[in-house]
């Protein structure tokens, strides 16, 4: 199981503007700012998607994938990408090779990181 995980990011404020309309209809939220990390939640209101500045290192692609509620959640994922003008990587549908019901969303971050919007149902 997955507690929380921290992305790091060359421009915070242009990653919190994507993370925060990504997301908003996962429910999805900005509830810790600490000006060089902040902590996202979602409706149990606990930080569990961090975003930090870059450290001076050399960043690698991530895979993040969030959890939606169902498949119209994932469908507004994939509209906020495609208005933020996102590059989205894999229009929502059903993927047969990870199970019958995997219906899911691929775009990229502004930093080239991989994020998924999935539902089960």
């Amino acid at each position: 199981m997955l507690d929380h995980l921290a992305l790091q990011c060359d421009d915070l404020a242009v990653s919190r503007r994507f993370y925060e309309q990504l997301l908003a209809p996962l429910g999805v939220t900005v509830t810790m700012d600490r000006e060089v990390v902040l902590g996202l939640a979602g409706p149990d209101g606990m930080p569990r998607f961090w975003l930090g500045r870059t450290q001076g290192g050399v960043q690698r692609e991530v895979h993040v994938a969030f959890a939606a509620q169902d498949r119209a959640a994932v469908d507004a994922v994939f509209a906020a990408a495609r208005a933020m003008g996102a590059e989205i990587l894999h229009e929502p549908r059903v993927w047969p090779e990870y199970h019958e019901t995997y219906y899911g969303v691929f775009v990229r971050d502004p930093d080239g990181n991989n994020v998924e919007a999935v539902t089960h149902r």
